[in-house]
Order: C-alpha cells, then sequence, then structure tokens
C-alpha cells in the first residue's frame, strides 16, 4: 500500500513538474516576446546540443545520476531534474525523427513530454529511494557519486567539447579557450565550453555587431569576477612562492574572500 501510495503521487507530481519544466524550457527560446520559467543555463545548454536527441540524452544522463544519488542518499532532488534532466530528455524525444531544433521550440509538445519524462524520472527516484534499505543506500552512493562526478567532470566536458569543434572554426576557438578558462577558474569546463558556443555562433549568424560584442565582454568580465571571487589571485601568487600584498588580502576580504 505504501508503495501503491509513493507511486500514485509521483507520477501527479512528476507529470505537473515535468509539463512545468517542459513548457518554461520551450517558451524562454521566444523570450523577451514571450516569458516563462526557465533558468538561462538550460537555454544555453539545450542550444549547445544543436539538435542532437543523442547530446541532449547524454547530457541529461549525466545529470541524472547525479540526482539519483542525492535522493538515494538524503531523499531530496537537486534542481538538475527540472534544469537539465526533464528538458534536454523531453527534447531528445521530441527530435528523435528529424533532428528539427524547433520541435523544443514548441512549448505544447515539449510540455507534452516533459510531463511523461517528469512522470517516469519523479517515480523511479522515489520508487528506488523508498525501496532501498539503508546499508544498500550507502552502497549506491558509493558507485553512483563516483560515475556521476566522471561524468559531469570528465566525460560531458569533451562532449561539449566536440559539439564547439564541430559547429565551426569560431565556436571551436570560443569554446576551446573559455573551456579552458573554466576549467582553471570553476573546475569544471561545460560552462565555458557553453559560452563559447554561443558568442561563436553568435557571431556566425550576425557578425561582429553591438550585441555580440556586449556578449563577448560580459563573458570575460564573468570569468575575471570568478576567479577574483575564488582567489585566483592569491593563489596564483603563493603557488609562485610570492607574498600577496597585504591591500590584496584587505581588498579579497572586503567582498568575504
Amino acid at each position: 500500500m505504501h508503495i501503491l501510495i509513493i507511486l500514485s503521487e509521483s507520477i501527479i507530481i512528476g507529470g505537473l513538474v515535468g509539463l512545468a519544466a517542459g513548457i518554461g524550457a520551450a517558451r524562454m527560446f521566444n523570450a523577451p516576446t514571450v516569458q516563462a520559467l526557465g533558468a538561462f543555463r538550460t537555454l544555453g545548454e539545450m542550444n549547445a546540443s544543436e539538435g542532437d536527441p543523442a547530446s541532449h540524452f547524454s547530457f541529461g544522463l549525466g545529470f541524472f545520476f547525479n540526482a539519483w544519488a542525492s535522493t538515494v542518499a538524503a531523499g531530496s532532488f537537486t534542481q538538475d531534474v527540472t534544469h537539465r534532466v526533464i528538458p534536454n530528455w523531453a527534447a531528445a524525444i521530441l527530435m528523435l525523427k528529424n533532428h528539427d531544433e524547433s520541435e523544443m521550440h514548441d512549448a505544447k509538445k515539449m510540455g507534452i513530454a516533459g510531463a511523461f519524462v517528469g512522470a517516469i524520472v519523479v517515480t523511479f527516484l522515489n520508487l528506488t529511494s523508498s525501496a532501498l534499505p539503508q546499508s544498500l543506500q550507502i552502497t549506491a552512493v558509493k558507485v553512483l557519486v563516483p560515475a556521476a562526478t566522471l561524468l559531469i567532470n570528465t566525460v560531458m566536458p569533451v562532449i561539449f567539447w566536440l559539439a564547439a569543434i564541430d559547429g565551426g572554426k569560431r565556436s571551436g576557438t570560443f569554446g576551446t579557450v573559455f573551456g579552458g578558462l573554466a576549467q582553471l577558474i570553476m573546475g569544471n569546463a561545460v560552462p565555458g565550453v557553453v559560452l563559447g558556443i554561443l558568442v561563436g555562433k553568435g557571431v556566425d549568424e550576425s557578425g561582429w555587431n553591438k550585441i555580440t560584442r556586449i556578449i563577448l565582454i560580459a563573458t570575460i568580465l564573468l570569468f575575471v569576477m570568478s576567479a577574483f571571487f575564488r582567489g585566483i589571485d592569491l593563489t596564483l601568487l603563493k603557488q609562485l612562492n610570492l607574498k600577496a600584498p597585504l591591500w590584496l588580502k584587505q581588498f579579497h576580504a572586503i567582498f568575504g574572500g
């Protein structure tokens, strides 16, 4: 009886969550004309897959293992379920036949596919989490967490870097440069590669205009600020066996660094 309650509630909740996530992800492609639930990284990551169902599925799969490990260990979902797994798997289903990117721009189709994916994903996560005894949960975490870490930190950056290279000379160049910077600063190359693809594709389609220059400058500032708040400059000076000046340490202390 307990399992049936979890099953029925998971299907309903997963379907509603998937419906909202699917519609929100699709309508982001129509912003600012239409606004909806979504996140910038979702839009960028879905664009980076360039209409390839396998890329969408593999990207979602990497974060699915992480979400599964979190559910089994802590009994709670990560944001990756709604931001990455459901939208990308819904897009993969819609583009399975014709690889047409316009399919994931259709809010109705994405909503239906998202509801289907959400119902299955949420049900699977909840049932496996509730069915495993405590001893197996600990074992599962020891297996799933390293697997998810390998996918996210090693496999996914390579997949997106290859997608950037395949996207053209500019996408490959910007993806390689920004991906390398992201790996050094953030510990994961995926955000940098995605931004590189967006910049490269923007220049390919529109040329060097005001908008593409602003995007490039904003991306560079993002890396600079991210490096500063992570204390990269202090770390670099330390590794070079140089003493950081007092004013630099005080400047970091102002921002809580």
